[in-house]
């Protein structure tokens, strides 16, 4: 068993690791502004919410790629990422929900974010909510977006979640 926490902790000490996530992030970001600017599928407010959660995923794993020699530093970015995918999985399942029809949930064009973070006035061409909620684009094969996301997320969540406690783990047993 150490063999495995000390392979997912020296992962999360790799830039691999953190360049992965980045790219990764970057793509999903990617792809959501190809469909909203190529293919004219318009971004509802959870659509945005789940933006937003990959763009702080992106910029923690930046943090992470930085760190990654800080062992307390990278544990806490580790554990953001777990946070964040939880964040992920919630967004999917109520964009899913509401997409399915087993979620009823309010969804106009306000994101509900506080005044001073007005990130849908800011950078509008990334972050503003276009069209209310109520279906996701099909990406492939008869899988919309909303399917694919709650997928992601939950892989992200549990490979997130091995390579932070591995980190904890191997912090409580070095000091």
């Amino acid at each position: 068993m150490n063999g495995i926490i000390k392979k997912l902790k020296n992962m999360s000490q790799s830039h691999w690791y953190w360049l992965v996530y980045i790219f990764g992030g970057m793509t999903l970001l990617a792809i959501a502004l190809f469909f909203q600017y190529f293919l004219e599928e318009q971004p509802c407010a959870m659509c945005i919410h789940v933006r937003l959660w990959v763009s702080l995923f992106v910029i923690v794993s930046f943090v992470g790629l930085l760190t990654r020699d800080n062992r307390i530093i990278n544990t806490i970015a580790n554990l953001f990422t777990v946070l964040i995918a939880v964040g992920l999985i919630e967004r999917s399942y109520m964009l899913l929900g509401t997409e399915r029809g087993f979620v009823f949930s309010d969804c106009g064009f306000d994101l509900g974010l506080p005044t001073w973070f007005a990130i849908d006035e800011w950078l509008p061409q990334l972050y503003r909510v276009e069209t209310l909620c109520g279906y996701t684009p099909e990406i492939f094969f008869g899988i919309t977006m909303a399917e694919m996301l709650i997928v992601m997320s939950a892989l992200l969540l549990l490979v997130s979640s091995a390579v932070f406690l591995a980190s904890v783990v191997s912090l409580i047993k070095s000091d």
